[in-house]
C-alpha cells in the first residue's frame, strides 16, 4: 500500500503470519514448560508413595516389636522427606495451572487479533500441541 508520502506499510496477511508464528512458538514454550513440570510430579509423586509405604511398616515393625527404637530416627527422616514431597507436589501442581491458565491466554490473545482485525486474510494456523487445552 504506496500512500502520497511514499510509505509503504506492510501487508496485513504478512503481519497475521507474524504473529500466529510468534504466538505458536510462545505456546509451544508453555506447552513444553509445563510438560516438565508434570514429568516432575509425576517422578515425585511415585517416590513419595514409596517412601510413604516404608515408613508406614517400619512404624508398624516398631510397633510390634520387630524393629528397634532405634530406627526411629528412619521414620523421622522419612516424614520430614514425606512432608517435603507434599509440599513440592503441591507447588507443581500450583506450576501446572498456571502454564495451563497463560497457554489459554495465548487462544484469547490469537482470538482478539482474529476478531480485531478484519483485514487478515490469512488463515490461522495451528501446528501440533498448539491447541485449545
Amino acid at each position: 500500500m504506496a500512500s502520497i508520502f511514499g510509505f509503504r506499510s506492510r501487508d496485513p496477511a504478512r503481519d497475521r503470519q507474524t504473529d500466529v508464528a510468534r504466538l505458536d512458538r510462545l505456546a509451544k514454550l508453555f506447552e513444553q514448560i509445563a510438560a516438565e513440570i508434570e514429568a516432575e510430579k509425576t517422578g515425585l509423586e511415585s517416590r513419595y508413595r514409596k517412601e510413604a509405604t516404608n515408613a508406614a511398616f517400619l512404624v508398624e515393625a516398631m510397633e510390634n516389636g520387630s524393629a528397634s527404637d532405634r530406627r526411629s530416627s528412619e521414620v523421622s527422616a522419612l516424614t520430614q522427606s514425606i512432608l517435603n514431597s507434599e509440599r513440592r507436589i503441591a507447588a507443581l501442581s500450583r506450576q501446572g495451572g498456571r502454564m495451563r491458565e497463560l497457554r489459554h491466554s495465548l487462544d484469547v490473545v490469537f482470538d482478539e487479533n482474529t476478531t480485531t482485525d478484519p483485514a487478515a486474510t490469512v488463515e490461522p494456523v495451528r501446528q501440533a500441541g498448539a491447541g485449545r487445552n
